[in-house]
C-alpha cells in the first residue's frame, strides 16, 4: 500500500551522548565490563518518562529483562499488536546515547509485526499495564550487522524501557454491525466476525472519482493527519474482481503513518477524519491509487480502479 520504502520503526527523537570514564597507563587500558546487565536501572511511574541509569562500563553479553511495574491486564501474546510508550538507548562500550522516546508530545507507538528477539522475550507473556526493562545484546537485537539507519553498531547493546498500554488481536477487525453493505453501483461487502470481508464487484463500470463509504461508524476519536494507524484491510482490483492484497491473509494488521504521503492518496484522503472503530469502503480511481504506472507486481494496471475495505483499529501519535 505504501508508495515509499518502509519507515524506520524506531523514531530518532533525540540523541544525547554521555561521555564514559577511562583511565590511562603506560600499557593499553582494559575496558571494564559489568558482571551482569542488572546494573542498568530505571525508575519512575508508569506513563511518565523513566530515569534510566546505565554504567560507564561495557555491557555483559547476556539478555536481561525485568518487570519494573506489573500490570493487571491480559497477557500479551505473539498474536497481538502492542500499543505503548518507550525510551531506547544505545549502549556502546563505556558510553550510551538516547536513540528515541515516545513520551511527551510524541505519543505512544505500535509494536506490530515481528519484534526483535530480545523484545519478544521481554514482552510476550507480560500483562498489559506493565513497565518492562530490556537490556538486549547484539545477538538478540540486530546481530553483528547492527542498524546503520538508527546509528546502532553490530557490537552495541540496546536498552529499552517500555510501558505496555493496550493490545490488539492480530486476527480481529472492528466490532459492530454494518449499517451499509454498499451495493447498487458500488461493490457489496459481506463480513463474518474474525474473517476478511468478501467484496463483490458489480458488472457496471467503476466511478471516476474517489468514493468513501463508512460501513461501520466507529465511536473512537477522529484520525488525524500524521498519526500512525493500525488497520485490517482487503484490496480488490475492480477489473479482475480478485483480491490483490489483504492483511487478513497474513494474520498481521498493517501500520502506517496516514495523511503524509506514505500510502496512496486514496487512503490519505479517505481515512483521515474517519473515527477509530470504523469500517470504510474506499473506491480508488487510478489518479488516487498507483497512477498511470500501476503496480505490476500486484497485477494493477495504470487504468485500474481499486476497492478497499479498511477496518481502523487504532490511531496513535
Amino acid at each position: 500500500m505504501r508508495r515509499a520504502a518502509a519507515l524506520v520503526v524506531i523514531p530518532l527523537l533525540a540523541a544525547a551522548a554521555v561521555a564514559g570514564c577511562g583511565s590511562s597507563s603506560s600499557s593499553k587500558p582494559t575496558t571494564p565490563t559489568v558482571t551482569s546487565n542488572d546494573a542498568v536501572t530505571a525508575t519512575g511511574s508508569f506513563g511518565a518518562a523513566p530515569k534510566v541509569t546505565i554504567p560507564a562500563k561495557k555491557a555483559a553479553a547476556s539478555l536481561y529483562t525485568k518487570t519494573l511495574i506489573t500490570g493487571t491486564g491480559a497477557k500479551l501474546t505473539s498474536a497481538d499488536t502492542l500499543e505503548g510508550n518507550f525510551v531506547l538507548y544505545d549502549w556502546s562500550g563505556t558510553t550510551h546515547k538516547l536513540l528515541g522516546s515516545t513520551y511527551g508530545s510524541g505519543g505512544p507507538t505500535l509494536f506490530a509485526g515481528q519484534m526483535l528477539p530480545g523484545l519478544e522475550s521481554a514482552l510476550i507473556g507480560q500483562p498489559i499495564g506493565s513497565r518492562v526493562l530490556a537490556v538486549i545484546p547484539p545477538k538478540d537485537a540486530f546481530g553483528s550487522s547492527g542498524n546503520s539507519q538508527i546509528g546502532v553498531k553490530g557490537t552495541d547493546t540496546l536498552v529499552f524501557v517500555i510501558d505496555m498500554d493496550k493490545s490488539y488481536s492480530n486476527t480481529a477487525g472492528v466490532p459492530g454491525t454494518q449499517s451499509s453493505n454498499g451495493g447498487g453501483s458500488l461493490p457489496t461487502v459481506t463480513t463474518t466476525a474474525g474473517k476478511a470481508p468478501v467484496i463483490s464487484i458489480p458488472a457496471s463500470n467503476p466511478p471516476k472519482t474517489l468514493q468513501v463509504d463508512p460501513l461501520i461508524k466507529g465511536t473512537g476519536p477522529k484520525v488525524k493527519s500524521g498519526q500512525e494507524i493500525l488497520v485490517q484491510y482487503t484490496g480488490v482490483i475492480w477489473r479482475t474482481k480478485k483480491v490483490f492484497d489483504s492483511s487478513w491473509s497474513r494474520n498481521e494488521p498493517y501500520t502506517t503513518p496516514i495523511g503524509v504521503g506514505q500510502v496512496i492518496k486514496g487512503w490519505d484522503t479517505g481515512l483521515v477524519g474517519q473515527t477509530v472503530g470504523s469500517r470504510v469502503l474506499l473506491i480508488v480511481p487510478p489518479a488516487d491509487g498507483y497512477g498511470s504506472a500501476g503496480q505490476s507486481s500486484a497485477g494493477i494496471k495504470g487504468t485500474d480502479t481499486l476497492v478497499f475495505v479498511v477496518d481502523i483499529i487504532a490511531a496513535v501519535g
